[in-house]
């Protein structure tokens, strides 16, 4: 009596170039993707010998920030100047703007400028400072 062989089954299709692609893929928008925003110019926060609490799951997309250069050049989102004071007015509530000021700006301007932000706007502000 003779016996055959059974006939092989055809073998499935490899997945390991699918994963190698994905892979790839993944390491470019890690190194393409903008984590954080980056701010308009050129700044150097002030340093605070108080304690500061970290934030760590805020998401940054929610933040409102108003960046604030030695110079007294104002920029909120991609609004430069005083065209910011109209943005600023207009946003409803949410979170409170932070001011992100250089060390070298002066306190009656970051004064003249909360000032101005308590007359247009309801919304808190907070001052961002590094740690020292």
């Amino acid at each position: 009596m003779r016996i055959d062989m059974p006939p092989r089954r055809p073998r499935g299709e490899s997945i390991i170039p699918m994963i190698n692609v994905v892979f790839l893929l993944l390491i470019f928008f890690l190194l393409t993707a903008q984590i954080t925003q980056s701010p308009p110019f050129e700044l150097e926060p002030p340093e605070s010998e108080a304690e500061i609490s970290s934030r760590h799951g805020e998401e940054q997309r929610d933040r409102n920030v108003l960046y604030v250069s030695t110079a007294g050049e104002l920029a909120y989102n991609e609004t430069r100047g005083d065209d910011i004071w109209a943005e600023i007015g207009a946003r409803k509530g949410g979170a409170p703007l932070e001011i992100r000021a250089d060390k070298g700006v002066n306190a009656t301007q970051v004064a003249a400028l909360l000032k101005r932000l308590r007359e247009i706007s309801d919304a808190g502000a907070q001052l961002v400072v590094s740690g020292g």
